[in-house]
């Protein structure tokens, strides 16, 4: 399968931990893996085992907006200058496409191999969020550099990419939010947990996302319920406390094969789950997504702030594919 996945929730509900579990599960299946983290606290890095140091020191998409508006812009003749792409600009024909596995200069400037058990997962990060980055334009300039890359990726058979993200109004605003295949929203047995997944099923319903919910923290079967109670059918699975997670946080994780048998299971489930939703992808559906909120920002604040008209940036015949060649 060929699968973009997305990790959503709250601050400290624990969907860092779990995707990186999942990276983890996913590697050690021989799967080629890539992971983003898009979420405003900076946190996967560590999570797969990098060191403080070596966390900081990996290169920040925001900060390379430029070289990935120039490489995807590639010789598409709709985009005058990668000046006036925006982190909406779908691509056409003429664009570079990048796919997961394959080198380009994004990859080159942008992302970083980790060693984990059984073998790597390539990590690529927006790069930490200061407060003055909080602001409208630097903050989207940060997640816009995924975005964009999002639209230009095609994933090839047997190939997953995993994004951590904030479960924020701004993924909604973007569209970032339909740009994969599953997306497994992670939230605490609390009203507080309820009410983010609430909020993301409401502002997901009219785009197709399929969205299911991982319960964290759950201590008894009385979560259980409560989640049950609350999020219906969308509750997927339950994770509860993992001695392996605990070492992994002091620093010390064990091998990957020592994790717990029951959060094993919960990892194959969120893999069942993922690939299930394989035989559904639509491409002309997901262009046209890219297409509705291209527009949208466009005449929100794009032609004003390029001063240009970026609805001519769409190509009208072109449809994203997994059988597309990009130009060299």
């Amino acid at each position: 399968m060929n699968m973009k996945i997305a990790f959503v929730g709250k601050g400290g509900s624990g969907k860092t931990t779990l995707s990186s579990l999942f990276v983890r599960h996913l590697v050690a299946a021989g799967a080629p893996v890539l992971a983003i983290d898009a979420d405003i606290n900076q946190h996967l890095g560590p999570a797969l085992g990098l060191d403080e140091a070596q966390a900081a020191a990996l290169p920040a998409m925001g900060e390379r907006l430029s070289l990935i508006k120039d490489h995807l812009r590639g010789a598409n003749p709709r985009i005058a200058s990668a000046a006036t792409m925006i982190k909406t600009t779908p691509p056409g024909e003429g664009s570079r496409l990048v796919r997961v596995g394959e080198p380009n200069a994004v990859y080159d400037a942008c992302a970083r191999p980790v060693e984990l058990d059984g073998g790597a997962v390539r990590l690529m990060v927006t790069g930490p969020f200061t407060d003055a980055d909080l602001g409208v334009a630097c903050y989207h300039s940060k997640t816009g550099a995924v975005e964009l890359f999002l639209n230009h990726l095609v994933d090839g058979p047997d190939e997953y990419v995993v994004v951590d993200m904030t479960a924020g109004s701004d993924s909604f605003a973007s569209g970032l939010f339909t740009r994969f295949d599953m997306t497994f929203l992670v939230a605490e047995p609390t009203r507080k947990g309820v009410s983010v997944y609430r909020q993301y099923k409401e502002y997901a319903r009219d785009f197709g996302v399929a969205l299911k919910v991982v319960g964290n923290k759950v201590q008894g079967q009385d979560d259980i319920d409560f989640l049950r109670t609350e999020v219906g059918d969308d509750l997927l699975v339950t994770v509860g406390h993992s001695d392996w997670v605990r070492a992994m946080e002091k620093g010390r994780p064990p091998r990957f094969g020592l994790l717990e048998e029951a959060n094993v299971r919960s990892l194959h489930t969120l893999r069942a789950a993922a690939d299930a939703t394989y035989a559904s992808r639509d491409w002309e559906r997901y262009t046209r997504q890219m297409v509705h909120f291209h527009l949208r920002n466009a005449e929100a604040w794009g032609n004003e702030r390029t001063g240009t008209d970026l609805a001519a940036q769409v190509d009208p015949g072109f449809v994203l594919g997994e059988g597309l060649a990009t130009p060299v």
